[in-house]
C-alpha cells in the first residue's frame, strides 16, 4: 500500500521528525512511502532517511529556489482552521498552508495518510477523504495543550479512523476523555533504531544526560542532585548535552553550587548515540515525558536510565530494577539516592546497562512498523474494504535515489554511475583502549583498489610546512565489511592542529573528503599519554559539515590541568605532567605571561606532588597587582617552570598549562569558570589555561 506521512517541516532535527524518518524508513521495506512536509526550508534533510522514501514539498520558503514561495502573500494572512496557539501568528499555519494542504489532501492517492502535530491532524479532519485510511498521531500527552487547541483536537480526532498515542497511559487517557468517540485510539510507542556504535562498558566515571534545555526537562533538579553526588563522589563527572532557554539558567545555578569542574553544558551534539555510549549512567529528570527517546537511545547504548516516573513514557519504558530505576517527580534527594546507587555498585550498573540494551530491542522500528500494518489492515477489514496490496518501489536505481529527487534525474544519474566509478567515502571512527584510531569506511560508493587514506593538516600557518600523511586502506574482507585503516599514535607522529582525512584513488587521482557517520571517543575517556616526551593527544571529531576531522596536539611536554576551581579568594589548579617529571631539587612555578604586554607577568610557586603531581594556587589580589597599570583588560596565559634547575632541554622550557586530554575538541566552549570581581579562568581555542582581568576601575 502507498503510506503517506504528513510532517510541518522534515528538514529539522526534532523527536517527531526522528520518528517520523525512522518510521517511514522501517515501513518502505514493504510498502511505497512518501513524506508530504508542508514545509521545505533547506536542500536536503538533516536526518537519515531510506532512499525509496520520497519527500514532496508544499511549500518551498527558500528564497533562492526556483518556483519559491518565499515571495507569495498567502504566508502572511492567517489560517481559517488552526487555532492560535498551534498556528503561531502566520508562521507555522497560514491562508497558504491551508491552500496546499486542502489540495494535497484532495488529490492524493495514498492508501494511508499519517498526520504528525495538531494543526495536520486538524486539516486531516477537515480536507481528508473516505477513500484513504486517515489516522492522526499525539506526539506529547493529553493535557500539555492549550483549551482552544485541546478542543480543536478532540474535535478532530472523532472525524478520523484512528488515533495513536506514544504511549498506553495517554491512549487511556484519551479514550477516558472522549467516551462517545468511535475512533480507534491506541497507543503504539515510537521506533527507535539500534545504534551502530559500540555499547557502553559502564567503566567511565560519567552520567550523562540529553534533550532540550526547557522547563519540562527539570534539568534544574538534575543539577541540584549533583551537588550530592558531587560531595561523595568527586571524580564523577556530569554531562548535559542540548540547548535551549533553560541554559543561562543552569549556567548560572552551577556556578553559584561551585559545581562548574563537576558538570559540563555541552551543547547540542548529533548524532547522540556516541556521547550516551560514553556514559555509565543516563539520567532523565523530566516533569513529563510523552513517550522518552532518550531513554530508549541511552537503553540501546546499553546504559542504564535513572528517570523520573513522570507521565507517560518512562514508567513504560522502564522495567525498575532490572534495566533501570524510577524515581519520584521532582525529588532531588531520590535523584541523587538513584544515580548514588548505581555509582557505588559496579556489578549493577553493568548488569542493568546489559539488560537495557535487550530491553530496547522492543522498539525497534521493524516492530512498531508491523503493530502500524496490523492497525491498516483492521481498519480496512472494519471499512468492509480489501486491504490495498503493496507497492513498494524496488530495483537499484530506485535504490539510489535522494529524497525528493525527480525519477528522470534519478535515472540520469544512475547511468553516469555505471559509467563513472563513484568514490564517497562514509565512515566511523573509533578509538581502542590504547589510544590507536581505526577508520571503518563504508564499502558503499567506494570503487577501486589500492585506495588510500590522507590526512592534510590544515591552517599551516606556523611555517611547518607539514606534509600530507598517506596511509593505505585495508579493503574490505566479507561483503558487509568496511575498509579501514589504523592510525597507531606508538607509529605516526602528526603535528598539533586539525587534520581533513581524505580517500584518493590513484588510478584516476579521485580524491574525495571523508563524511563522518560517527566519531566514537568513548577510548579517550580514561586514556592516559604515552609515558615518553614528547606529549601527544588526538581527538577525531565530526566538522559542522558533516566531515570527519583529527584535532591533534603534539608537545615536547605538557602540564594537564585536571581540576580548576575558582573560590572567593583565589584560582586553584592541579595536575599531572606528561612527557617530563619535577628533578629532585625543583622548585617549580607558574608564571603569568601577559598578551601584548598589556599588564605585568607574575609568578606564583606551586607545590609538586611526587614526581608529576602539582597544585598551584593563584591569588586574586596578584593578580590585581598585576594588573594595576593596565590600559586595556588584561590576559594572561599560564605556563609552568619546573625550576631553575632543571636540567634537560624539553624540561628548561616552560610547559602550557592547559586542558587537553579526553575526548573534548574545544573545551572553550564547554568548560566555562564563573567570574570572581570580574576576574575568570578559561580556556584558549588551543585548550590552553588562560587568566582575565577587567581593566582597574572600570
Amino acid at each position: 500500500m502507498k503510506i503517506s506521512f504528513l510532517l510541518h517541516n522534515a528538514y529539522g532535527i526534532g523527536g517527531t521528525i526522528r520518528t517520523t524518518f525512522n518510521m517511514a524508513s522501517a515501513l518502505a521495506a514493504r510498502h511505497t512511502v512518501e513524506i508530504v512536509t508542508v514545509m521545505r526550508t533547506h536542500s536536503a534533510p538533516s536526518l537519515p532517511l531510506h532512499p525509496a522514501v520520497r519527500i514532496t514539498p508544499l511549500i518551498d520558503r527558500r528564497p533562492e529556489a526556483k518556483g519559491s514561495d518565499a515571495e507569495n502573500p498567502l504566508l502572511e494572512q492567517p489560517t481559517s482552521h488552526i487555532p492560535a496557539a498551534e498556528a503561531k501568528g502566520t508562521t507555522n499555519f497560514n491562508a497558504l498552508t491551508d491552500q496546499r494542504i486542502a489540495a494535497y489532501l484532495a488529490d492524493t492517492d495514498a492508501d494511508v495518510v499519517i498526520a504528525t502535530r495538531p494543526g495536520l491532524v486538524i486539516y486531516l479532519a477537515e480536507f481528508g477523504q473516505r477513500r484513504y485510511v486517515r489516522i492522526g498521531q499525539e506526539h506529547r500527552i493529553y493535557g500539555t495543550h492549550q483549551a482552544s487547541l485541546r478542543a480543536a483536537c478532540d474535535a478532530a480526532i472523532a472525524r478520523l479512523d484512528a488515533y495513536t498515542t506514544v504511549s498506553e497511559a495517554d491512549a487511556g487517557t484519551h479514550r477516558a476523555h472522549l467516551p462517545g468517540v468511535t475512533t480507534r485510539i491506541v497507543g503504539l510507542p515510537n521506533g527507535v533504531p539500534a545504534t551502530e556504535v559500540e555499547p557502553s562498558d559502564s567503566s567511565a566515571k560519567l552520567v550523562v544526560a540529553a534533550g532540550r534545555l526547557i522547563p519540562v526537562k527539570r534539568y534544574d533538579l538534575l543539577v541540584e542532585s549533583w551537588a550530592t553526588v558531587a560531595a561523595k563522589h568527586p571524580d564523577w563527572h556530569l554531562r548535559i548535552y542540548g540547548r535551549g532557554p533553560q541554559q543561562p539558567v543552569l549556567r548560572r545555578r552551577i556556578d553559584e553550587l561551585g559545581l562548574a569542574d563537576h558538570i559540563t553544558l555541552m551543547g547540542a551534539h548529533s548524532p547522540i548515540e556516541t556521547e550516551w555510549a560514553k556514559g555509565s549512567i543516563a539520567a532523565v529528570t523530566s516533569r513529563e515525558e510523552s513517550f522518552g527517546m532518550t531513554i530508549v537511545e541511552a537503553m540501546h547504548c546499553g546504559v542504564p536510565v535513572v528517570a523520573t516516573d513522570c507521565p507517560h513514557g518512562p514508567g513504560e519504558i522502564i522495567t525498575h530494577g532490572r534495566d533501570g530505576l524510577l524515581v519520584p517527580v521532582g525529588d532531588t534527594d531520590a535523584i541523587a539516592k538513584g544515580l548514588l546507587s548505581l555509582i557505588e555498585d559496579d556489578e549493577l550498573r553493568r548488569s542493568m546497562g546489559a539488560a537495557a540494551r535487550t530491553a530496547a530491542r522492543r522498539y525497534a522500528p521493524e516492530r512498531v512498523a508491523q503493530a502500524y500494518e496490523q492497525l491498516f489492515t483492521e481498519l480496512y477489514e472494519a471499512r468492509g474494504a480489501a486491504v490495498p496490496a503493496t507497492r513498494r518501489a524496488r530495483g537499484p536505481l530506485l535504490g539510489l535515489r535522494t529524497p525528493g529527487t525527480p525519477l528522470k534525474t534519478t535515472l540520469k544519474g544512475a547511468v553516469k554511475q555505471l559509467i563513472r566509478k563513484p568514490l564517497r567515502p562514509s565512515a566511523s571512527c573509533r578509538v581502542d583502549a590504547d589510544g590507536n584510531l581505526t577508520v571503518l569506511i563504508d564499502r558503499t560508493d567506494m570503487r577501486g583498489t589500492d585506495l588510500a587514506l590522507t590526512l592534510t593538516r590544515r591552517d599551516d600557518h606556523d611555517g611547518q610546512g607539514t606534509a600530507p600523511l598517506t596511509l593505505p586502506l585495508r579493503p574490505p574482507t566479507t561483503d558487509d565489511a568496511p575498509w579501514t585503516a589504523l592510525l597507531d599514535r606508538r607509529a605516526l607522529t602528526l603535528a598539533e592542529g586539525r587534520w581533513d582525512l581524505h580517500v584518493v584513488r590513484p588510478g584516476d587521482g579521485a580524491r574525495r573528503r571523508v563524511d563522518c557517520r560517527f566519531a566514537e571517543g568513548r577510548g579517550l575517556l580514561d586514556l592516559e599519554p604515552l609515558p615518553d616526551a614528547p606529549f601527544s593527544w588526538w581527538i577525531p571529531y565530526r566538522t559542522v559539515g558533516g566531515h570527519l576531522a583529527l584535532r591533534t596536539w603534539h608537545r615536547p611536554a605538557h602540564a594537564e590541568a585536571r581540576t580548576i576551581h575558582a573560590d572567593a579568594e583565589a584560582i586553584n589548579v592541579a595536575g599531572t605532567l606528561h612527557g617530563t617529571t619535577f628533578p629532585a631539587d625543583a622548585a617549580p612555578t607558574v608564571r603569568a605571561v601577559p598578551r601584548g604586554g598589556a599588564s605585568s607577568p607574575f609568578t606564583i610557586p606551586v607545590t609538586a606532588l611526587g614526581p608529576a603531581g602539582f597544585r598551584a594556587t593563584i591569588p586574586y589580589e596578584r593578580i590585581r597587582e598585576a594588573a594595576a597599570h593596565s590600559a586595556k583588560a588584561p590576559v594572561w596565559d599560564l605556563t609552568l617552570r619546573l625550576g631553575p634547575d632543571a636540567g634537560a632541554p624539553a624540561d628548561a622550557a616552560p610547559l602550557r598549562v592547559g586542558r587537553i586530554m579526553g575526548d573534548i575538541v574545544d573545551r572553550n566552549k564547554t568548560d566555562l569558570y564563573p567570574a570572581t570581581d570580574g576576574i575568570r579562568p578559561y580556556l584558549t581555542k588551543a585548550n590552553n589555561l588562560a587568566v582575565t582581568c577587567p581593566i582597574p576601575g572600570a
